[in-house]
């Protein structure tokens, strides 16, 4: 039987209506130059799939995460130009490829098939006999890749087996009129525990974890918790770049009533501990934004710190951005003198309190590479991350 005209019109009509609409996005370099740039937005509609759609007919995914905000990494972009895209939600939904996989203690984090770095999900085996298990902590990221697979940190090394990788702790702190330190275990005054590892997800264009952690106060009998912390990461696809590339965001508050005293020490925070093969004065390289080294490089200011070395062979590295929105930015920092260690510490910069019902918040992007620091890229990357390009959404 064959519809009468009008009514096929009106079909025709009720199935465009009920189609919806694209969106379109319009993106601003500003000032800087974009390439493989994170960039992320609110989303007009929550829910379904979404996808952006250039000039050219290029596809590019677009993630949501649970605040209804889209990730998408955007190729290129010069400075001071703007670029159209099509928003719209599409019924293909893009294989992951990036991954957080958990097994035997460890979420391993991987883009395209190849390592980036893992979580410590468990008090995984200690590495040597000789280690006392007052040592013994999850909760930290190691060990972290490079794009040819070398390895840029450290775990349990001989001369610091307190240092972890990438971890969080405080040194000097006064707590209830106490004073535990949660850096240096082996004094046995504060450790940090792993509470619960809350989530994992995997994506087109990122992968991440939530966690929580705590800080136990030893100093008493019958131990207390002093903060309560949580670790939000995502770890980027690299859309063909030079790097690997993941964020860490930590967020601190009490678990009481009583303020936590951080008084002026030159280490404290989120902690950096290099490839082994970096100990001694000559083998670890430092550069910071402001153009300092080793040698003049403690106790100053920066926006990002490169840290880096021969692995295999290779000369190789990391450098660890700072968020412009951290307490006291740009941070001071922590530059051993002859160990491949590093710190934003903020409380170099004097004393500080992390008060009940507030949270201190901190935030940190990691880039690893297989090449010799590129001062000019390097800026050019930390814009990306404080000064992102704009965005703007149109029906």
């Amino acid at each position: 039987m064959r519809c009468p005209a009008p009514l096929v019109f009106l079909m025709l009509v009720v199935a465009a209506c009920a189609r919806p609409s694209p969106y379109t996005l319009i993106v601003g370099a500003g000032d800087y130059e974009r390439k493989g740039a994170i960039v992320t937005f609110a989303l007009p509609e929550t829910g379904g799939t979404w996808q952006l759609t250039n000039a050219d007919g290029t596809v590019m995914p677009v993630q949501e995460d649970e605040s209804g905000n889209g990730t998408f990494i955007l190729p290129i972009l010069r400075a001071s130009e703007s670029v159209e895209l099509r928003l719209e939600k599409t019924d293909r939904a893009p294989l992951p490829s990036v991954k957080a996989e958990l097994a035997d203690g460890l979420v391993r984090f991987t883009t395209g098939g190849r390592q980036v770095t893992a979580y410590h999900a468990a008090k995984n085996p200690l590495p040597r006999a000789d280690i006392d298990s007052i040592y013994h902590r999850a909760g930290y990221l190691h060990p972290v890749y490079t794009p040819a697979g070398r390895m840029v940190t450290d775990d349990y090394p001989p001369t610091h087996v307190h240092h972890h990788g990438i971890w969080a702790a405080w040194t000097n702190t006064e707590f209830q009129g106490r004073t535990p330190d949660f850096w240096n275990m082996g004094a046995g005054t504060g450790r940090v525990e792993l509470v619960a590892l809350d989530e994992t997800w995997n994506g087109p264009v990122h992968a991440g974890l939530r966690a929580r952690h705590r800080y136990v106060d030893l100093t008493l009998d019958e131990p207390v918790t002093a903060l309560n912390e949580w670790w939000a990461m995502r770890v980027y696809d690299d859309v063909g770049a030079a790097y690997n590339v993941f964020d860490l965001s930590l967020w601190q508050t009490p678990a009481g009533t009583d303020t936590l005293r951080l008084p002026s020490f030159r280490y404290g925070g989120v902690g950096f501990r290099g490839h082994r093969d970096w100990d001694g004065e000559e083998n670890t390289h430092f550069l910071t934004s402001e153009g300092r080294n080793r040698s003049d490089g403690h106790g100053t200011r920066a926006r990002w710190c490169h840290i880096g070395g021969m692995v295999d062979g290779s000369l190789v590295g990391i450098a660890i951005l700072s968020h412009p929105d951290n307490r006291r930015a740009p941070q001071p920092m922590r530059i051993h003198p002859t160990e491949p260690f590093f710190n934003f510490a903020p409380t170099q910069a004097g004393d500080m309190v992390i008060v009940p019902e507030t949270r201190y918040k901190a935030r940190y992007r990691f880039v690893v590479y297989d090449t010799p620091p590129d001062e000019e890229e390097l800026d050019r990357l930390w814009n990306d991350y404080a000064r992102p390009p704009t965005v703007r959404v149109e029906l």
